[in-house]
This record gives C-alpha cells, sequence and structure tokens, in this order.
C-alpha cells in the first residue's frame, strides 16, 4: 500500500504544479488538500483567494478539502498551536507525509521539516531546487492557466495583480523578480490545466491596496509597511 500523504494547497501554480508531479509519480496516496484560511475573512492566507473559489478548485481535482482556520493577527504561538492540533489530527487519520509546494527557501523547508518531525510526519518538496524559469515554462507547456491575485509593491506595480500568467507577463517581469514569485513578489489562483476535471469559473473584481506592518529592526524603530495589491477574484 501506498504511504498517505496530504498535501498543503495554496490554490497557485507551484501548488498546482506539485501535486501534478506527486500524483504522476504516484507513490503516494493524497487523501486532502490542506489550505490555511483567514477565519476572520474567509479567504487564502496572503493568496486573498475566497474560500468558495478554493472548494471548487477542490471539487475539481476531486480531492477533498480541508481548511485549517488562523485568526487575522495570529502570534507565532498561536500559529504554532493550530498547525501541530490539525497535524496530529491528520497523522491520526495514519497519514504519514505532507507534501508542499517550496521550491528553494532553505529556511521554510528545514521549519516546515523540523514541525513536523516532532510529530512524526515526513515533509516531501517535489518541486525542491528546479529552476524557477523552466518550472514556470513547464507549468504553461501542460496547459495549466493561473491569474495574479497578489503583488508585492516593492517588486510589481498595480498593474501586474489580475493578469494571467503567459510568456508576455514573463518577459515584462523585472530583472529582479523570480518568475515563480517564490521570494513573495507575487502569487496566483490556478484556474485550469491538467489537474482540473473542468475549469473553474470566476469575474475579475476590483483590486485594492492594502498594507501591512513590517518588524521593527534591530537597527531602527521605525516601522515600515508592506504594500499589497489584491485583484478580487468573483465566483460565478
Amino acid at each position: 500500500m501506498k504511504p498517505k500523504a496530504v498535501f498543503n494547497w495554496s490554490s497557485g501554480k507551484d501548488s498546482a504544479l506539485a501535486l501534478y508531479k506527486i500524483l504522476q509519480e504516484d507513490r503516494y496516496e493524497v487523501t486532502s488538500l490542506l489550505t490555511s484560511i483567514n477565519e476572520e475573512y474567509q479567504r487564502i492566507s496572503m493568496h486573498g483567494v475566497h474560500v468558495d473559489l478554493l472548494q471548487k478548485q477542490a471539487n475539481s481535482i476531486c480531492i477533498p478539502l480541508m481548511k485549517m482556520e488562523i485568526p487575522k493577527e495570529p502570534s507565532m504561538e498561536q500559529y504554532r498551536e493550530i498547525m501541530s492540533n490539525t497535524m496530529m489530527e491528520i497523522k491520526s487519520q495514519g497519514i504519514s507525509h505532507s507534501v508542499f509546494g517550496d521550491i528553494f527557501l532553505e529556511d521554510l523547508r528545514q521549519y516546515r521539516e523540523e514541525q513536523l518531525k516532532s510529530i512524526g510526519i515526513e515533509a516531501v518538496f517535489p518541486i525542491w531546487k528546479q529552476n524557477t524559469s523552466d518550472l514556470i515554462h513547464e507549468f504553461l507547456d501542460l496547459g495549466f492557466k493561473t491569474i495574479v491575485t497578489c503583488v508585492n509593491e516593492t517588486y510589481l506595480d498595480k498593474s501586474f495583480a489580475g493578469r494571467i500568467i503567459d510568456r508576455d507577463f514573463i518577459r515584462d517581469l523585472p530583472p529582479n523578480v523570480d518568475p515563480c514569485g517564490e521570494n513573495g513578489e507575487f502569487h496566483t489562483f490556478t484556474f485550469d490545466g491538467p489537474l482540473f476535471s473542468a475549469p473553474i469559473p470566476f469575474e475579475i473584481g476590483e483590486t485594492v491596496k492594502k498594507t501591512y506592518p513590517k518588524p521593527k529592526s534591530e537597527t531602527s524603530d521605525k516601522e515600515e509597511d508592506y504594500v499589497f495589491w489584491f485583484c478580487d477574484l468573483i465566483s460565478k
């Protein structure tokens, strides 16, 4: 029997490609998609996608959805407790592996592995250390379609929010922006491709600006804000 795995699903392109690859390898039985949700707004953390569209993705992929609700501004202690309780519940269901779409953030991988190891679950990274330019072109060649839901204004201006990722989009990216947005430059919602039994229907709403406080640095008491542009997607 194949070991059971939960897939950490963000709704975006990296998740979609990693899930596609893990299903093609057929080494694990993926029992559910796990997604962090802002409990106040009922939207995917950072991506800003409403749970209605998230559920439609899971229905089209034909894998059950598990939502992990997170407070609006959780402390690290709160987040760890919620994550630990969720993963303990998952482990009790006979699930031994947790799959991620991370590519090259070493600190994040180490954090995930350490937290899961303490529970007795092994982390799996199907697209780890692969060239991100190759990955985005492979994603498009496979027939996936994805839209930019959020951009970090430090790297990209408002005009990139709400764009479908294609070759023109990749060419338009500034040189300092990773083509997969792996440094948090942008986030996406994948709405069609080989994973889906049918495309996810949606309409593009307004684009809104939101700011989030940066932590104070050790050398300065001045707080700067992270500025993001969110393109609202409306379920049809």
